[in-house]
């Protein structure tokens, strides 16, 4: 035993100056490391690397250590410091072009329009873009398609064959597994439950998710067509005959220009630069250029500020975090923003598919109580359904983009139910109660139904409320609304037809309003939430404990992980839920 006791205290000791060690190096690097100007060196004649192979959030987040200031983050990677870079080296000198090489974008379809919109702006500036690819993804070719020149190695693979979208059916697996969902939905469409209760896509859920994938489809095309001069009809048939599959046919169906290797590619760059071929391209990464750019277009002041707060994520009851939305962060960033003098306008960028109803009714009661102190101006990303569409729908203008996957005004309760699982591993439930209702719900139990009754009444309410959230918040009538409800989802530009949004449009066209809104000419910036960051978080960051998602990612292999995170999420949802009807991967 003494000899347990020497090696535990031992393996403690070393784990402690380690600990102690690593912090050192962190502090020492907090105050002797330079500056960010001095990290990033741009130098004439140089190149911009696009290369967006990192998960692409609209907001990159700021994250503040309560114990450890020193510690704190401000990343410039999201969707709009990139944006901001692009805007940036158009008139930076020390740049002479983009370079779209090896993308392999990791953005929706929304984000992916937006950085397409700001390198069309940067090709008015007169400087060129080219892009290069071993393998072209439909997503990747879309953002390439405003190129001068699009480049394809002459054995490399290109896809261009229209867009698709599967969901998973857990029905037959909830009978042979025992566990089940207890589910109450309103809504023909709101069909995020549908796969707990039949095995099969149901006609109304297949006509919502074919329009919508259309709608993708010709605004994909149809910004192709004007980049390539390709019309729409061809590009239809390029994609159903597959005419891109290979480079050859890739080429000759005028989707790239040139078949070439990698070290012909960067041949050709330096030759239209003048570059010596014997030295090295100018170079530096859009990572590092957007932190460059974010200092540089920062640094300016102005007495007038627009706060721009983000929800993006699931809509969850509690503080929240990047990439989740909680009422605690947003209500705090909405009353932080509302009590600033400064702050004469808000912009609210959502990128939620919903979720809690709580949580979004919280949310929404503090923007109508801002809104009446200050204009509240929505942009809206690739989602705002559901939920996302609830805490939108008072804003003075909703602006989305034209793929923006929007509306699902639609309600839905699920309980998990384990009784046969239960059972089948031999455990009983009892109950003792003073009440005849004391037991509103088990997991151990089917709900029986005086108890489903008073369920589906609690949803019933919430979509009333639902329903005249959206009836106030855009000027329609009850009817109208019903009309487009049902938790059906629609795409911006259908949104745009029935009155859920009122332009079409990016976050620039958002500033703009509220800047008009509020009365100002010039303005700065800021930006929320704050997050913050606890000390098991900070360890699983620096790899000194290994998360049990990492675990089971490598155990289960990265796809088997996806389903199994998707049925605990389900089966973890409390309380009534706005929800986007289907989790869903456009591929």
């Amino acid at each position: 035993m003494s000899f347990i006791k020497r090696v535990l205290s031992t393996v403690t000791g070393i784990f402690v100056f380690l600990f102690i060690c690593l912090f050192g190096l962190i502090i020492l690097g907090a105050l002797l490391g330079p500056d960010q100007d001095d990290l990033v060196n741009v130098r004439p004649n140089s190149v911009l690397e696009f290369s967006l192979d990192f998960p692409i959030r609209d907001y990159a987040g700021k994250t503040e250590f309560k114990e450890y200031p020193f510690l704190n983050e401000d990343d410039k990677n999201g969707l709009f410091n990139i944006i901001d870079a692009i805007n940036y080296a158009a008139v930076d000198y020390k740049i002479k072009g983009i370079s779209i090489d090896n993308n392999f974008i990791n953005a929706g379809i929304s984000q992916t329009k937006a950085l397409r919109r700001a390198l069309l702006k940067f090709k008015e500036s007169g400087k060129f873009i080219v892009s290069y690819g071993d393998i072209y993804s439909q997503k990747d070719y879309y953002l390439s398609s405003v190129a001068d020149t699009i480049y394809l190695n002459p054995v490399g693979v290109m896809e261009f064959k229209g867009l698709y979208t599967e969901r998973l059916y857990f029905k037959d697996f909830q009978e042979k597994s025992g566990l089940k969902m207890e589910v109450i939905r309103l809504g023909k469409y709101k069909s995020a439950v549908e796969p707990y209760l039949e095995n099969e896509m149901s006609d109304n859920n297949r006509e919502q998710i074919s329009v919508y994938l259309n709608s993708l489809w010709d605004e994909i095309k149809n910004d192709i067509s004007d980049s390539r001069n390709i019309s729409v009809e061809r590009l239809n048939v390029i994609a159903d005959s597959l005419l891109a599959r290979n480079p050859e046919l890739a080429k000759s169906s005028h989707l790239v220009d040139k078949l070439a290797y990698h070290d012909e590619y960067v041949s050709a760059m330096k030759f239209a630069m003048n570059v010596d071929s014997k030295k090295d391209l100018n170079s530096v990464n859009i990572a590092d250029y957007a932190q460059y750019a974010a200092n540089k277009v920062g640094s300016g002041y102005n007495k007038n500020r627009i706060a721009v707060i983000y929800a993006e994520g699931n809509i969850i009851y509690g503080e929240g975090e990047v990439g989740v939305v909680g009422q605690g962060a947003m209500n705090k960033s909405l009353r932080k923003a509302r009590n600033d003098d400064r702050v004469k306008a808000i912009v609210l960028r959502i990128n939620s598919p919903g979720g809690s109803a709580l949580a979004s009714e919280l949310i929404w009661r503090e923007i109508d109580l801002t809104k009446k102190v200050k204009p509240v101006i929505v942009s809206m990303g690739d989602l705002a359904a559901s939920g996302g569409y609830y805490i939108a729908s008072s804003a003075y203008k909703i602006i989305a983009e034209p793929t923006t996957i929007t509306g699902s005004i639609g309600v839905f309760g699920m309980l998990p139910n384990g009784k046969e699982f239960a059972e089948n591993i031999g455990i009983n439930a009892e109950q003792v109660t003073t009440n005849q209702n004391a037991v509103t719900y088990s997991f151990f139990e089917p709900l029986n139904d005086k108890q489903r009754e008073y369920i589906k009444e609690g949803v019933l309410d919430i979509y009333d409320l639902f329903l005249t959230r959206v009836s106030q918040g855009r000027n329609m009538t009850r009817e109208d609304v019903e009309k487009i409800a049902q938790g059906r989802v629609w795409t911006g530009s259908d949104a745009l037809k029935i009155g859920l949004v009122d332009e079409l449009g990016g976050l620039d066209i958002a500033l703009k309003y509220a800047a008009e809104a509020a009365n100002i000419n010039e303005y700065s910036i800021r930006e929320f939430p704050v997050f913050e960051k606890d000390l098991d978080k900070m360890l699983q960051d620096f790899g000194l404990v290994k998360t049990k998602e990492t675990i089971l990612k490598e155990e289960l292999g990265e796809e088997n992980y996806k389903i199994l995170k998707e049925i605990k999420a389900m089966s973890q949802k409390k309380g009534v839920q706005l929800l986007f009807p289907f989790n869903t991967e456009i591929k």
